[in-house]
């Protein structure tokens, strides 16, 4: 087994499911023309990364005797896992805590088979579509706060890909705008009106 260094895999702070901030080395690929989609995976990449992490969930609810249907595909440019069955709240714990441990396993047996790192986005029993929705709510009801108001609202906790759900729904509506602040665990947004 080759050693792993701290450089092999991204850390725990570079989230793979936010964006990635704008850095002088990205800057000078776009002034020389280069295009970071050029660099990204074709869709055959990101479902052989599907296929390795469903493999890998497929060996864990078999030591864990669970019964699931395990989909793996390509959506929104990342490759992605679907687990349906019953008897698998266990699987996503409170808050989705355990499915996001889960997640970055998957990731991970993704990195040793391919050396690259993965965006992989694992969901189980359809957890991150219903909060997905809830978190929509959440920013909407944010956002009306702070255009009554005129106040910056902040919101609880969240995991990044909680985050960049509210990010998501914040940023397509006029007048507001929203920031991460904080550290893991306890990293949260606030949406504050726009400033001229």
């Amino acid at each position: 087994m080759r050693p792993v260094t701290e450089t092999s895999i991204p850390s725990a702070e570079q989230s793979l499911d936010e964006e990635t901030p704008v850095t002088a080395a990205t800057e000078t690929e776009a002034a020389s023309g280069e295009s970071r989609e050029k660099k990204a995976p074709a869709d055959s990449d990101l479902f052989r990364q599907s296929e390795i992490a469903a493999d890998y969930v497929e060996g864990l609810l078999d030591i864990l005797d669970y019964d699931g249907d395990i989909d793996e595909l390509v959506s929104g440019g990342r490759p992605v896992v679907e687990v349906v069955g019953g008897r698998l709240q266990n699987l996503v714990g409170q808050r989705g805590a355990t499915l996001e441990a889960l997640q970055e396993l998957a990731r991970l047996a993704v990195f040793r088979q391919t050396g690259t790192p993965s965006r992989l986005l694992l969901d189980v029993g359809g957890y991150r579509a219903a909060r997905r929705k809830e978190l929509a709510a959440v920013a909407k009801n944010a956002v009306e706060k702070v255009k009554e108001h005129g106040e910056p609202v902040r919101l609880e906790p969240m995991s990044a890909f909680e985050r960049k759900c509210v990010h998501d729904v914040v940023n397509a509506m006029s007048g507001v705008e929203s920031e991460s602040e904080g550290v893991e665990p306890d990293r949260r947004i606030v949406v504050r009106p726009v400033t001229d």
